[in-house]
């Protein structure tokens, strides 16, 4: 099995501490390594092929954090054209130096996981399943609250008895909080992380079928003959997510339950449910004092001391980009502050 990992996005929601010179994926948001580093570790796990996809701002930065990685592995994308983009890109790449039948598995860079044997179980189970049915195999996350900011994977009929590995009945998108606890309570959703497992043959002939215009954009770049043209290729393709350009048109789909624990950490309120906290329930960085404050994340990046007083449920992130304080239940609207501070930039 080949692995690409997706390292693209700014991660908004988690300004000023992540910007599109800094971006999330590269941050030490929990470990003493970034969500990057953790990323290529478990890839790792599951093959000796791992290739990074990230855009061109970014390349140096990826290198920086990855010296052991040899330059062939690290693969540029011109600019950002959201993960549809990426999974061309991938393809081409893919189908370039390794045979079109063996499967490859797609990854992001700014997931947090911790139990990574269950990770690599499943993605093995998965690879089994695409190898033995020439399908695209999803590997979905079983939820633990109703999330309203994600998108659901309903399950069909499970393959056998045995084998933990179901048809893809229908995806839903970011429900409403009723309809996304009669999701959990049903036992048949899953989150959809965006993790594929498909040989390059079967994502050209899932395109083919259902995606004409992905597959016409791939053809284009394939037949690219210099970086120039590769480059204005590349450029003239939508900002569309695989998702919608892609996996949600395509029948005959199989989804493997994840057996790992999983958070896409996209908000501040995310970052503090996995960091280690005090007494008090507050994580803190840098150069803080606080004075009856309750279940608060802070943290500051610079050397000047940052005090916060009388508080709870509140983040405070001060950087050398900017100052955010805010309700954390309010992290859903860092990403449209964020728009209006760089328009008036």
């Amino acid at each position: 099995m080949i692995t690409v990992i997706n390292a693209g996005g700014a991660g908004t929601r988690l300004w000023p501490l992540s910007t599109s010179k800094n971006p999330k994926y590269l941050l030490k948001l929990v470990e003493n390594e970034s969500l990057l580093q953790a990323a290529y570790q478990r890839a790792k796990r599951l093959s000796d092929t791992v290739y990074v996809i990230t855009n061109a701002e970014s390349l140096h930065l990826v290198r920086e954090q990855l010296p052991e990685l040899s330059e062939e592995f690290f693969v540029a994308e011109p600019d950002r054209r959201d993960t549809a983009g990426c999974f061309v890109v991938a393809l081409n790449h893919v189908r370039q130096h390794h045979p079109s039948d063996e499967p490859v598995a797609l990854l992001h860079a700014d997931h947090f996981i911790r139990d990574i044997d269950g990770f690599v179980h499943s993605f093995k189970v998965a690879e089994a399943a695409s190898r033995e049915k020439g399908s695209i195999v999803l590997v979905g996350v079983e939820p633990d609250q109703p999330a309203t900011g994600l998108g659901y994977i309903q399950k069909g009929k499970a393959l056998n008895e045995q084998a933990l590995v179901y048809n893809v009945q229908s995806f839903k998108e970011k429900p409403d909080f009723a309809t996304a606890q009669s999701y959990v309570q049903s036992g048949r959703y899953l989150w959809n992380a965006g993790y594929f497992i498909g040989s390059v043959d079967t994502f050209l002939q899932a395109m083919e079928q259902f995606a004409p215009e992905l597959k016409a954009n791939y053809d284009r770049l394939a037949a690219a003959t210099d970086s120039q043209s590769y480059q204005e290729v590349f450029l003239s393709f939508e900002k569309i997510s695989i998702d919608y350009a892609l996996i949600e048109k395509t029948k005959n789909l199989l989804v493997v339950p994840a057996s790992f624990d999983w958070i896409d950490i996209g908000s501040f309120a995310e970052a503090h449910s996995v960091s280690p906290i005090d007494e008090r329930g507050n994580f803190t960085k840098g150069p803080v004092e606080t004075e009856e404050v309750t279940n608060s994340y802070i943290r500051n990046e610079t050397d000047k001391p940052l005090a916060v007083i009388g508080l709870d449920n509140v983040a405070v992130i001060n950087t050398e980009h900017g100052l955010l304080v805010m309700r954390k239940d309010m992290s859903q609207s860092v990403k449209k502050v964020v728009q209006r501070i760089q328009d008036k930039g």
